[in-house]
């Protein structure tokens, strides 16, 4: 195998693994909450949980599916904020686990040529490459912000890792 396409199959499938790590622990966050505290915002200046998944849905499509796959941008951003009590938990995580799923079939599916060709998004100017890096940050990034709410909430840590020894040393 050349190395452009090794390089491409390790930073897909690294990207991939960042997103089910995030899905996995939005998933805990919500088996913890009620139907209540998904919607409930910290304060006026702060996003409900839901709102944030439903912002996380947008924004992978439109970085991380839209873009990658030369698809119109048909995205609502600020309905993502304006929405409330509009969907129940199990319909928001079954809407992140789709989205999640079709932006890493994107990403796997994409040619090199498109991974690396630069593109408008949201005002500013990605390869391909730089999508991807953006998904997979955004996600994790909103998926603290969710854990953060989560624990404040429920008092307790959420036990992300439990069974995983956090204190090893490189080798």
């Amino acid at each position: 195998m050349d190395k452009e396409k090794e390089l491409q199959e390790e930073l897909v499938w690294n990207a991939g693994y960042r997103m089910n790590e995030s899905l996995r622990m939005i998933r805990i966050c919500l088996e913890q909450l009620s139907e209540e505290q998904v919607w409930e915002q910290p304060n006026e200046s702060s996003n409900s949980i839901a709102n944030l998944i439903l912002h996380l849905c947008g924004n992978i499509t439109q970085y991380g599916i839209a873009s990658i796959q030369n698809l119109e941008d048909t995205r609502q951003r600020d309905e993502e904020f304006t929405t409330k009590s509009s969907h129940n938990k199990a319909e928001l995580i079954k809407m992140l686990e789709d989205t999640i799923d079709e932006a890493k079939r994107a990403i796997y599916d994409a040619p090199l040529k498109e991974l690396l060709r630069k593109r408008n998004v949201q005002g500013f100017n990605f390869s391909g490459v730089g999508n991807i890096i953006h998904v997979t940050e955004h996600l994790s990034y909103h998926t603290g912000q969710i854990a953060l709410w989560t624990k404040i909430l429920q008092n307790k840590d959420l036990g992300f890792h439990d069974g995983v020894n956090l204190n090893a040393k490189n080798e």
